[in-house]
């Protein structure tokens, strides 16, 4: 078993057979809330790290997969390029990885799960030497209406740098930049803010100008990056104290 880490009662390890894969795919399943299991072509060529309540007899509590490219000339390769331009990343000097399919087992609420989360994603990275991580963060549903304060906050606060702006690909998306004149209420935004995506914004991730509307998975998503140098030093030294 590779284990990355462990608090408390719970533990973060790599996947290590298909048995783990297919765990993970049934978690996905029952976490999205899908018809159909949860799978698709890029399962066999990412790494799927597993959080597990040892407490529960090594119940999966959370998962996520994690694509590695050795520079943006991949990128075009990853999942999220089937719903963005990401053509101005291309130049990225540096190693990659796209985290995705991250979900939490709806019965498990205990804020831990998150931290051991984002412990073992720390590992992982300083492992193989990544120097950006990034993603598709989604809110739940398809409606914008509740989720304007927080739009307008990732406009004011957290578009990202033009020169690695994504542009649109997807045919249904909504174009929060231009469309949002309001000033975002900071209570209301970060209320409707999802966990993972506030903690990418807590880090000094920065996200697209718009969002795709997936209906496909019943979600709203941003791009969202993390320039791994970027992370303020505080940060970066909380994340490793969960680390060790």
């Amino acid at each position: 078993m590779a284990l990355l880490l462990g608090k408390g009662r719970y533990r973060a390890r790599l996947a290590q057979t298909p048995q783990d894969v297919t765990a993970a795919q049934r978690l996905r399943t029952l976490a999205f809330d899908t018809n159909l299991t949860d799978r698709d072509d890029f399962d066999p060529v990412c790494a799927h790290i597993l959080v597990e309540d040892m407490r529960e007899g090594r119940q999966l509590v959370c998962c996520f997969r994690m694509l590695t490219m050795e520079c943006g000339a991949e990128i075009g390769d990853s999942y999220s390029a089937q719903f963005y331009d990401l053509s101005a990343l291309e130049g990225f000097d540096g190693r990659m990885v796209e985290m995705g399919r991250f979900c939490i087992h709806p019965d498990w609420t205990d804020p831990d799960i998150l931290r051991v989360a984002w412990g073992a994603m720390t590992a992982y990275v300083d492992q193989n030497n990544v120097e950006m991580l990034f993603g598709c963060s989604s809110f739940a549903g398809t409606e914008t209406s509740e989720y304007l304060d927080a739009f307008a906050m990732l406009k004011h606060r957290h578009l990202a740098p033009k020169r690695w702006l994504p542009r649109v690909k997807a045919p249904d998306v909504f174009r929060f930049a231009a469309r949002l004149r309001r000033r975002p209420d900071s209570k209301k935004a970060m209320l409707r803010m999802p966990p993972l995506l506030r903690t990418y914004l807590t880090m000094g991730g920065w996200v697209s100008d718009h969002a795709v509307v997936d209906r496909h998975m019943n979600t709203l998503h941003v791009f969202t990056g993390l320039e791994i140098g970027a992370i303020p030093p505080a940060r970066k030294r909380l994340l490793r104290t969960v680390v060790r």
